[in-house]
């Protein structure tokens, strides 16, 4: 499924203005009635979105199946499309939660055994040291790092990957979709179709256990402020 970076939008029944991406509930509904350029955008939109999502809660026991479940994802959105409602769940929590539905149906069969140890993404640990240093565990990342800060951060991302492998799994997913894709308490609710004080009690556990995991760095972010 190649991506595109745009929508024809002059097939679409009352169309935005050319410069206003048009939302993501709204190209849904395109491609429904028949649009294919529409989900071409929502892909191309989302592709990577999903794709970490799913990497990151899979963990790397299982990174050799993440990109199965990535293109399955996006199979059930395509079987599953006459079925989605804007009324009952935006395009991306719909979309998220047939993703975490899908990793973790493979969690539960791999009968996954979580091992600690340091690891990293794409040979760098600096994207996962950008979710660290966005206040997750109450840090702040330096406007112009030194080589010396992108040689901390790099491996505080690493470690931060290790100690998110270590949660168990309903708590890294909470984690992931609060931190990384930014939903509310009442989107995960939907997303993960369990109760609101859940999904408060799976983070406030999941970010304890991360931070007990990452005192040797929250401890040298304390001496250095």
């Amino acid at each position: 499924m190649p991506p595109v970076s745009s929508v024809r939008a002059e097939n679409t029944e009352n169309a935005p203005s050319a410069d206003a991406p048009v939302p993501d509930d709204q190209l849904m509904l395109a491609y429904v009635g028949g649009d294919r350029t529409a989900f071409d955008a929502l892909y191309a939109r989302h592709e990577s979105g999903l794709y970490r999502f799913v990497r990151r809660l899979m963990g790397v026991r299982l990174s050799s199946e993440v990109d199965e479940v990535f293109q399955e994802t996006w199979e059930r959105i395509v079987k599953a499309r006459a079925s989605f409602s804007p009324e009952r769940a935006s395009w991306r929590t719909w979309a998220f939660t047939l993703a975490h539905n899908l990793a973790m149906d493979r969690l539960r069969l791999s009968g996954r055994e979580v091992s600690f140890y340091a690891h990293d993404e794409d040979g760098d640990g600096l994207e996962a040291g950008v979710l660290f240093s966005r206040g997750v565990l109450r840090a702040d990342a330096a406007q112009h790092p030194s080589t010396e800060d992108i040689a901390f951060w790099r491996a505080a991302g690493r470690r931060l990957l290790a100690c998110l492998d270590e949660l168990p799994d309903e708590q890294r997913a909470a984690f992931l979709l609060q931190q990384e894709e930014g939903f509310t308490i009442e989107a995960m609710s939907l997303s993960l179709d369990v109760g609101f004080e859940t999904v408060r009690s799976r983070l406030r556990y999941g970010l304890q256990k991360l931070r007990v995991c990452m005192e040797r760095y929250l401890s040298a972010l304390g001496r250095a402020t």
